[in-house]
Formats: structure tokens, sequence, C-alpha cells
């Protein structure tokens, strides 16, 4: 089981949907910087900022554009995103987060709710 305190307030962030510094810690490993090339080149954007920015747009269900400024731009945060999720990294670390909570009763799974709104079945197909 994983220490309390990766999930409790005051461990960095003021906003409800950034990471803590001990849940950062947990999953940094997962999104790893890359180097400047000896030819040179503009150096990565931070990847923290940049899943903050991922977070903010799943949590608020806001479009890529609106993302404040405080935030890397939108280009580069929805990238990394397509990165990460491709690459599996942004799957990994979600798992780790999900499990934390799990282990700290935060989550409670006694039941679950499949809302298919935003999945509609396809004309013609045979259930």
């Amino acid at each position: 089981m994983l220490p309390r305190s990766c999930c409790e307030a005051g461990s960095k962030t003021d906003s409800l949907i950034g990471l803590t510094d001990d849940q950062w810690v947990l999953i940094e490993h997962f999104f790893p910087n890359k180097q400047v090339s000896p030819q040179g080149g503009r150096p990565e954007r931070d990847n923290r900022a940049c899943l903050e920015g991922v977070l903010w747009v799943l949590v608020t269900g806001a479009r890529w554009k609106d993302l404040p400024p405080e935030f890397p731009s939108y280009p580069t945060c929805w990238w990394r995103f397509k990165q990460w999720t491709e690459s599996g990294a942004f799957l990994k670390a979600w798992n780790v987060l999900i499990q934390l909570m799990i282990d700290l009763k935060q989550i409670d799974l006694s039941s679950l709710l499949g809302d298919g709104t935003f999945a509609p079945s396809k004309k013609g197909v045979r259930m």
C-alpha cells in the first residue's frame, strides 16, 4: 500500500485538477523529458505542465483551444496526449493513480454506471 500522503491535500497544487507533488513522483517515469540534441533546437515543454493541461481539458470537457494560458499551448498538450496515449504511457500512469486511490479507499467501485449517451449504436447493426 502506498503512503497516505500521496493523495492528501496540501501537497502542491491549488487546483482541483492538478497533480500533487507526491502523485507526480509516482508517475513521472512514464513521461521522460527528451534531451535537446547536440545540434541545438528548442527544449521541450515540461511534461508535468503538459499533463496538467491534458487533465484540465479532460476534467472540464472544454475544447483544446480553450486551454488557459497558465498551461503550455493547446497544440503542445494535444500532441503530447496523442503520443502518450499511443505509447501506452497515459494509461499506465492512470492505472497507478487509480490503484492508489482504490488502496486509500478514496474510490468506491461497488457501484458503477455506464452511460451510452455519447456512444450511439450503428444504424442497421443487430445486437
